[in-house]
């Protein structure tokens, strides 16, 4: 029994004095590997090493871990490149990768941009859109349904044949109406935006275009014509009765006064007879 106990206290000694030396080895390994040097960093580091680069950042940095062939090398950045996205600590700010199909990231379950082949939906990256929903390769996002939308038909059209209205019976008359949302990949596609009819009018024989501009100008003509005799005649009339005013007004002036004739109730004056 004691000789079993000696053995056991021997081998729980050596299993320390193991412990001991890997310990005391991995500290002297890496003190020649990662000798922190605080002057002389580069790039935004605070703590740095000639093997493993930048070991702590600035503040506001963030800290990276860069591959290098088969090294990583830590580098400070002041955000996060892509494919990673930004945790802030009290001690570190370290950048994380996203998903594998997240190109970009606000944290490791919201992705705000997807790798090639994936479309973002709800912060998710999906090779297929949910129900309801289409696949937009312009954005790479799932987005919704848009269907076409038109205003109201306008009136119908005055009756015509060959860009006239008059000179036939039966003419044609259209209406339209315009395109208000333009359909997406998947929406119902727009109907037709013109309509046309048959239509029956009262024939009447069409004016023509030579012909009407004629009898346009020589009523003008004759209208002018018309005027102006009148304002002639007017203006004849006006200059009758001046000259006939100034003619009686120069004969007032020019004739004698007439006597008064006697009165017929006055006495004859006495005739002398005396010779």
């Amino acid at each position: 029994m004691q000789l079993r106990l000696i053995s056991w206290f021997f081998i729980t000694l050596n299993f320390m004095e193991y412990i001991g030396s890997q310990h005391a080895s991995r500290v002297r390994r890496q003190g020649r590997m990662h000798p922190n040097v605080s002057q002389g960093c580069q790039g935004g580091c605070a703590t740095c090493s000639d093997y493993n680069g930048c070991l702590s950042c600035k503040p506001r940095l963030f800290f990276v871990l860069e591959r290098i062939g088969m090294k990583q090398i830590g580098v400070c950045l002041s955000s996060c490149p892509s494919g990673y996205y930004g945790t802030r600590y009290p001690d570190i700010n370290k950048c994380a990768k996203c998903k594998a199909d997240c190109d970009t990231c606000f944290t490791r379950n919201f992705c705000t941009k997807c790798k090639s082949g994936f479309y973002l939906y709800s912060g998710k990256c999906l090779e297929k859109c949910p129900d309801g929903l289409e696949a937009n390769n312009h954005t790479m996002e799932c987005t919704s349904i848009v269907h076409c939308e038109t205003s109201e038909w306008s009136p119908w059209s005055p009756c015509m044949k060959k860009g006239k209205t008059c000179g036939f019976k039966r003419g044609n008359e259209v209406r339209v109406r315009e395109i208000v949302q333009h359909p997406s990949a998947r929406g119902n596609p727009c109907p037709a935006t013109t309509e046309s009819r048959k239509c029956i009018v009262q024939r009447k024989r069409c004016q023509k275009e030579g012909k009407g501009k004629k009898n346009r100008e020589e009523k003008r003509k004759k209208s002018n014509k018309d005027e102006s005799k009148e304002t002639r005649q007017e203006s004849k009339g006006r200059a009758a009765r001046r000259q006939n005013r100034e003619q009686r007004e120069n004969n007032n002036k020019t004739q004698p006064k007439k006597r008064k004739a006697p009165n017929k109730d006055q006495d004859l004056a006495p005739v002398d007879t005396a010779h």
